[in-house]
C-alpha cells in the first residue's frame, strides 16, 4: 500500500510547555503521534498531557539537544529558543519546523520588519535605535512605538510615546523605532503553510487589547469588517508568511488604519492566542493544522461553522499564588460556552490562566453571553494581597 504507516507515526518535540503546547499535544496524539516537551517548570501545563517532560531551560544546548535527538520532528510553542543551538542540530539532519534560521529572523523584531519591508508587506515606517536614549527617539518623531529587538512577548518589551518621550520609560536596550498607528482596529489572520507552500487561511478576526497590560482580551471571529478589506487582510498575512517561506501555523497581527490601510504588526511563528476559538468553531483548530503542516500531511479544512467570541482569563489584579477559580459552575451553565483552563500552578496579576470560548448563531448573541461569562468567571490568587 503507497500510503501506510506503523503506529505511532512518530515523536513530536515540542520546545516549551505552556498552554499551546497543553492545547497541541491531543491533536498530535489523534493524529497518531507520541510528544515529549522541554519545559524548565516540572509538570509544567504541556508536560502534564505529554508523554514525557524533558525539564530544562529553553536556552540550554545540552537539553534541547536531548528534545530534539529523542524526537522524529521538533516544533516550538515559544519564541525565546537558542537558535543557534537549534540550527547545528538541524545540520545534523534533525527535522525541525519552522526552521530554525527563520525563527532567528523573527526572534530579531527589526529583522522581522526588515524582512517584511523587503517583501513589500506594509508595515509601520520604522528605524533601528542601538543605543536608546530621549533624543534618539524624539529625533524619529512622535508619536511612537518603541520595541525591544528581542525578548517582548505580551506587552513587555514595549513603550508608547505620544506627546513627548520620558526618559525614565525609555527601554535601555537594542530596539527599533515604530510610527504609532492610528489605527480603527486591530485584526489577526492564521495562516497555514505546508511543506510543499500550500497554504490555508482561517477568517479574520478582530482583537480588544486590555490596556492595562497590553494583553488580547476579547477576540470577535469573525471580524466586522466588510468583504474586501477582509480579503486584502488576507493577502497581506499570506505576503507575509511567505515573506519568510514558513511551513506551519503563523499569527499574523494587522492594523487596520482610519484609511483603510492593512500594515502588519508582528508575525508569531506558532500557534497564536488569536487561533483559540478555532478548537470549538472550527472544521480544523489551528493545533490541528500547526501538527498537519510540520508533519508534512495534508492540511486541513478552515471553515468556521458559526460565530465565535474569546475571552482570555487573566489572573485578576491582586491575584498571587495558587489560582482559585470563581464562578466556574455559572459559566459553564452558560449556552455555548467552552472554558479552558491551562493547569498553571501559581497565578500573578493578569498572567494567562486560561480562556473561554462562547459559540452562538449570531455575532450579538455570542457577545451577549461572553459578558455574562466574563461576569461571573474570575481567577483569584490563594494569598491575601
Amino acid at each position: 500500500m503507497a500510503d501506510a504507516r506503523t503506529l505511532p507515526l512518530g515523536r513530536l518535540g515540542i520546545i516549551g510547555g505552556g498552554q499551546l503546547a497543553r492545547m497541541m499535544i491531543p491533536e498530535a496524539a489523534r493524529l497518531g503521534l507520541d510528544t515529549v516537551v522541554l519545559d524548565p517548570t516540572p509538570n509544567s501545563p504541556g508536560g502534564q498531557l505529554a508523554g514525557e517532560q524533558i525539564v530544562g531551560a529553553l536556552d540550554d544546548a545540552s537539553r534541547l539537544a536531548e528534545l530534539v535527538r529523542a524526537s522524529t520532528l521538533t516544533t516550538f510553542e515559544i519564541e525565546t529558543v537558542d537558535t543557534g543551538g537549534l540550527e547545528a542540530l538541524a545540520r545534523e539532519g534533525h527535522v525541525i519546523r519552522p526552521a530554525p534560521s527563520l525563527l532567528a529572523r523573527i526572534q530579531d523584531k527589526l529583522a522581522q520588519k526588515e524582512q517584511l519591508a523587503r517583501a513589500g508587506v506594509p508595515t509601520a515606517e520604522f528605524v533601528a535605535i542601538d543605543t536608546p536614549d530621549a533624543r534618539a527617539l524624539a529625533d524619529f518623531g512622535l508619536p511612537l512605538v518603541q520595541k525591544a529587538r528581542r525578548g517582548g512577548y505580551d506587552g513587555r518589551g514595549v513603550a508608547v510615546f505620544k506627546a513627548a518621550v520620558i526618559e525614565e520609560e525609555v527601554l535601555a536596550v537594542p530596539s527599533l523605532a515604530e510610527r504609532f498607528v492610528d489605527f480603527r482596529c486591530e485584526l489577526a489572520v492564521l495562516v497555514a503553510r505546508g511543506l510543499g507552500g500550500e497554504v490555508e487561511t482561517y477568517p479574520v478576526v478582530e482583537m480588544v487589547f486590555d490596556d492595562r497590560a497590553n494583553v488580547l482580551d476579547l477576540l470577535l471571529a469573525p471580524a466586522r469588517i466588510d468583504a474586501a478589506v477582509a480579503e486584502r487582510a488576507r493577502a497581506v498575512a499570506i505576503a507575509a508568511v511567505e515573506a519568510f517561506d514558513g511551513v506551519g501555523v503563523f499569527g499574523v497581527e494587522l492594523f487596520l488604519t482610519r484609511d483603510d490601510e492593512i500594515l502588519v504588526n508582528e508575525i508569531a511563528p506558532r500557534p497564536h492566542n488569536s487561533g483559540h476559538w478555532t478548537i470549538e468553531a472550527c472544521a480544523t483548530s489551528q493545533f490541528e493544522q500547526h501538527v498537519r503542516a510540520v508533519a508534512g500531511l495534508p492540511l486541513g479544512s478552515t471553515r468556521q461553522y458559526c460565530p465565535a467570541v474569546m475571552v482570555n482569563l487573566l489572573g485578576t489584579a491582586t491575584a498571587r499564588g495558587t489560582p482559585v477559580i470563581v464562578g466556574m459552575e455559572a459559566a459553564l451553565a452558560l449556552p455555548g460556552v467552552a472554558v479552558h483552563l491551562y493547569g498553571k500552578a501559581t497565578v500573578s496579576p493578569f498572567r494567562k490562566m486560561g480562556h473561554v470560548t462562547v459559540t452562538a448563531e449570531t455575532m450579538d448573541a455570542a457577545l451577549q453571553t461572553a459578558a455574562e461569562a466574563r461576569d461571573v468567571l474570575r481567577i483569584e490568587g490563594s494569598d491575601p494581597a
